[in-house]
């Protein structure tokens, strides 16, 4: 906040930082929602009202403002840190043994979603995230339109959703040379085609081409529909190959089947980066796969497919993962300045 701060913690901030807690443990989404909604109405006040309110017992008049909220920024501004964050703090730790190196050298992170498609947070909420974890750069890569369950983006929502990035990048410009790539998690169609007109993606800085429909189709159309994808100029990264789950509200769905040497040598030969997807449901792909694409001479993202601010943190599995494995840190395409991934990108 501006004028005349508490001296205690600040409530927006207190706020914000259990929303990441509770999302980087994947809680409940409502609850979730009731941390994120009172620190809007927060922001939108003077440091002095919310003190006049706190000391008045009114906090709960505002929209957004429950008992539970109103209790923690009662805590803020008499000087104390709440416990429920001090408890959340205690029990958080590390995601996943092992992977430091890796994470330490990641510079960004190449698929992440807001609340444009099925993310749970504004676009600004998921950019000011990554930049205080340490991010250079992030792409925000929000579904494409057929998939209409996950509300894909058409070609004019996404070219209002350009200028919406365009701005967060002029207001963190002073931030220290962060930036919110443009991008999208485009579908690869039954006939391996991309969702999306060619001139929506010649906008965008990178593209992240997935199949998220027909996942059981035989090997073979399978294996014809990824390869008309990545032979696609336009496609950067393969995202999740398998589509499998392993764990998650969502129950758990096997791999797609296809020629895993077929589609990495494509990917090897287009200069497209397989992601290890970091997600723990998803976990994709398989070890076994990461040899292949290994030996076949791919690039890789890892990418933290975050669906909410404190998602971003599951960077980690995946760089535990691409160390177990022994992924060379320059194939890792995110480990990349952003000059050169932007230049790998668009060559």
């Amino acid at each position: 906040m501006s004028r005349g701060a508490p001296t205690g913690p600040d409530p927006v901030a207190t706020l914000r930082r259990i929303a990441f807690l509770l999302e980087r443990r994947l809680a409940d989404g409502y609850r979730i929602k009731a941390y994120r909604g009172a620190a809007a109405t927060l922001l939108t006040l003077d440091a002095a009202e919310v003190r006049e309110r706190a000391a008045a017992g009114t906090l709960r008049d505002l929209p957004g403002i429950g008992a539970k909220t109103a209790a923690l920024v009662e805590d803020c501004v008499a000087g104390r840190v709440p416990a429920y964050l001090s408890e959340l703090e205690e029990t958080a730790g590390p995601l996943v043994a092992g992977g430091e190196a890796y994470r330490a050298a990641l510079r960004g992170d190449l698929h992440t979603h807001s609340d444009w498609s099925d993310g749970g947070s504004p676009l600004e909420e998921m950019a000011m995230t990554a930049l205080e974890l340490g991010h250079e750069y992030v792409v925000l890569t929000d579904h494409s339109p057929r998939l209409r369950v996950a509300n894909g983006l058409s070609a004019a929502r996404l070219t209002e959703q350009l200028a919406v990035v365009a701005a967060v990048n002029e207001h963190l410009a002073a931030g220290g040379g962060f930036r919110m790539l443009t991008g999208i998690e485009v579908d690869i169609l039954e006939d391996g085609g991309l969702d999306q007109t060619e001139e929506m993606l010649g906008r965008l800085d990178l593209v992240v081409a997935s199949v998220h429909s027909k996942l059981r189709m035989d090997p073979a159309p399978m294996t014809r529909r990824m390869l008309g994808a990545i032979r696609t100029p336009r496609t950067n990264v393969l995202g999740h190959c398998t589509g499998r789950l392993v764990t998650g509200g969502r129950g758990t769905r096997p791999p797609s089947d296809f020629d895993a040497q077929a589609v990495f040598a494509a990917c090897a030969e287009h200069d497209v980066a397989v992601e290890i997807n970091s997600r723990p449901e998803r976990c994709d792909p398989p070890d076994e796969l990461v040899g292949l694409a290994l030996e076949a001479g791919c690039l890789f993202s890892i990418d933290s497919d975050a669906h909410a601010p404190g998602q971003l943190d599951f960077l980690a599995y995946g760089a535990e993962r691409a160390e177990r494995l022994g992924v060379p840190l320059d194939r890792i395409v995110n480990t990349w300045p952003r000059e050169r991934l932007l230049a790998w990108a668009n060559g």
